[in-house]
C-alpha cells in the first residue's frame, strides 16, 4: 500500500474498501465504475459498499474509539500523526494530483493546488490537537466547576465529486484532531483520491479504524451511513435535495449535522473598482473547475456605468481559454459526467428563452479531441433579470449570469435575491461602501477585493439559508467534532 501508483492512459484501476486498516471487497462482491470525464472511458472499478459494509466500517470506527491505540492516544501524539499525514501527502503530491485530474477532469495545476491545500488542512489541525481546552466557571467558595471538550464520537462524512481530496481533508483532519473516528464516503463519480487519502493515513501511523473509506452510491452506502445508529455526527456536502434527506435521517437518530449545500454566489463590481483585478477574479471564480464549485461566483452584479467594460474583459478571457483534458493542464477541463453536461445545456437554453444574451460560449466545443469527453465552453449570459432561472438556480457549470444595477441598495437586494447564502465578493475602492454592503449581504463569507483567499483553510466556511448550517475550516470546525461536558465539584 505504500508504493506510489501512477495511472497510465487506458489502465483500469481496481480499488477496494478500507475498513479497520484493511483493504476488503464489498460483502456481496459488487463494484461500481468510475469514468475519466475527459475521455468518457473507464478509469477504475471500485468496490460498491452496501449496508453490511457500512455496518462493518462503523463498527471498526467504534472499536478504534474504545482502543488505547486511538481513543487513549494523548492529544499531542494525534497532532504528530496529522503532521506525518501532511508530509506524506506532499511526498505523494504529483501522483495524487494526476489521479485527481484523471478522476475529476480538472486541470493539473488545480489538482496540484488542491493536494497542497489538503496537506495544509492536516498541518493546520495538527497544531491545535493538543489545544482543545475547556474552561473554569466561578461559582464561588465551596465549588470548583470546569468544562471538558471531548470527541463527539464516530463522524460520518459524505463528500462530493468536485474537490475530492480537498473536501475529504477539510472534514477528516479536524475530526481526527479532536479524537473522533471517521467513516468517509466519497462520491461514486470521483472516489479515487479519497481512497488514497485513507492509504496515506495508514502509512503515516494512524491506528486502524480511525479512518475508514467506503465507496458506493449515495442511495445505498450513503443512505445506510447517515442513518446508522452507531454514527454520532454527520458532515455532508451536496445538494439541497439530498441534504434535506440527510438531515431527516440524522433527526431520527438525534445526531448533529454540518451541512454545506451549495450556492448562487454573487460578485458585486462597482464602477470605482480596479476593473482588471475584478474581471480576472470574476472569471476565475466561475470557470475554475468548470464552474463545478459550491462557492462559484456564478452571478456577476455589475454597476451599469462599468457594465460594458467589465463584460468586454470577461468575453475576452472566456473566448481565449484553452479547453482540454485535465491531465494536459488546460485552462478549463470537462464537466464531470454526461448527465451534468446535459443539465448545463438545459440551463443555457433556459437563459436564452428568458431573454438573456449569450455573449460567449453557450455550446460544446468542436473538434475530434472533445468527442469522447464531456466538455462545455466558458459561457456568459448577459442581460439577465434577477429572478430568472439562471440567476436563481445552481447550475454547477461554467455559466456566468450578468446582471446590471445602479445603486448600492439595489446591489444588496439583488445579492440577497436567492435562496442561497454561501459566499459573496464585493469590488470597490470605497471602504465604507464595501463594509456597508458586507453587513447587508446574507452569506457565510464576504470577500472584499478578493475571492476565495487561496483555499482559506483558516477561514470559517458555511452558509446562510439554503446553503446549509454549521461551519467547516478554521478553528470553528472543531466545534462540530467535540461536545462539552461540565464537571461541578463541591468541597468542604
Amino acid at each position: 500500500m505504500g508504493a506510489a501508483t501512477q495511472v497510465k492512459q487506458g489502465e483500469v484501476l481496481r480499488e477496494r474498501l478500507l475498513i479497520g486498516g484493511e483493504k476488503v471487497d464489498a460483502a456481496d462482491g459488487a463494484i461500481l465504475v468510475s469514468y475519466d470525464p475527459s475521455t468518457g472511458q473507464v478509469l477504475a472499478e471500485v468496490a460498491k459498499a452496501g449496508a453490511s459494509d457500512v455496518d462493518r466500517a462503523v463498527g471498526a470506527a467504534r472499536r478504534a474509539l474504545a482502543s488505547k491505540e486511538w481513543g487513549g492516544l494523548p492529544p499531542a501524539e494525534r497532532g504528530r500523526i496529522l503532521n506525518r499525514i501532511a508530509a506524506r501527502i506532499r511526498e505523494r503530491a504529483e501522483e495524487l494530483a494526476r489521479l485527481e485530474s484523471r478522476d475529476n477532469g480538472k486541470p493539473l495545476r488545480q489538482s496540484r493546488a488542491d493536494v497542497q491545500v489538503a496537506a495544509r488542512y492536516f498541518e493546520f489541525y495538527a497544531g491545535v490537537a493538543d489545544k482543545i481546552m475547556g474552561e473554569t466557571i466561578p461559582l464561588g467558595p465551596g465549588y470548583v466547576d470546569f468544562t471538558l471538550r471531548e470527541p463527539i464520537g464516530v463522524s460520518a462524512q459524505v463528500v462530493p465529486w468536485n474537490y475530492p481530496i480537498q473536501i475529504s481533508s477539510r472534514g477528516v483532519a479536524p475530526a481526527l484532531a479532536a479524537g473522533c473516528a471517521v467513516v468517509l464516503k466519497p462520491s461514486a463519480e470521483a472516489p479515487m483520491t479519497a481512497i488514497r487519502l485513507g492509504e496515506v493515513a495508514l502509512e503515516s501511523g494512524l491506528p486502524a479504524g480511525a479512518l475508514n473509506v467506503i465507496t458506493g452510491t449515495g442511495a445505498e452506502a450513503g443512505a445506510a451511513l447517515v442513518s446508522h445508529p452507531g454514527v454520532d455526527q454527520i458532515t455532508f456536502t451536496g445538494s439541497v435535495e439530498v441534504g434535506t434527506g440527510v438531515a431527516k435521517a440524522a433527526a431520527e437518530n438525534v445526531v448533529p449535522v454540518v451541512m454545506e449545500l451549495g450556492g448562487k454566489s454573487p460578485n458585486v463590481v462597482f464602477a470605482d473598482a480596479d476593473l482588471d483585478a475584478a474581471a480576472g477574479a470574476v472569471a476565475n471564480a466561475i470557470f475554475q473547475n468548470a464552474g463545478q464549485t459550491c462557492s462559484a461566483g456564478s452571478r456577476l452584479l455589475v454597476q451599469r456605468a462599468a457594465h460594458d467594460e467589465v463584460v468586454e474583459r470577461l468575453v475576452a478571457r472566456a473566448t481565449s481559454m484553452r479547453i482540454g483534458p485535465g491531465i494536459e493542464d488546460p485552462d478549463m477541463g470537462p464537466i464531470i459526467s454526461r448527465k451534468q453536461l446535459e443539465r448545463v445545456e438545459r440551463y443555457v437554453e433556459a437563459g436564452r428563452a428568458d431573454g438573456g444574451a449569450v455573449v460567449a460560449g453557450g455550446r460544446r466545443p468542436d473538434g475530434e479531441r472533445f468527442a469522447g469527453g464531456w466538455f462545455y465552453e466558458p459561457t456568459l449570459i448577459d442581460a439577465v433579470g434577477g429572478d430568472q432561472r439562471v440567476a436563481q438556480e445552481e447550475i454547477f457549470g461554467p455559466v456566468l449570469a450578468v446582471i446590471a444595477f445602479d445603486e448600492v441598495a439595489e446591489a444588496a437586494d439583488l445579492a440577497n435575491r436567492s435562496r442561497y447564502g454561501l459566499v459573496a465578493g464585493v469590488w470597490t475602492r470605497d471602504v465604507s461602501k464595501a463594509l456597508a454592503l458586507a453587513s447587508q449581504i446574507m452569506a457565510g463569507q464576504v470577500f472584499v477585493n478578493t475571492y476565495g483567499a487561496g483555499g482559506g483553510v483558516e477561514l470559517p466556511f458555511g452558509g446562510y439559508r439554503k446553503s446549509g448550517y454549521g461551519r467547516e475550516k478554521g478553528l470553528e470546525a472543531l466545534r462540530s467534532y467535540t461536545q462539552v461536558k461540565n464537571v461541578c465539584i463541591k468541597y468542604a
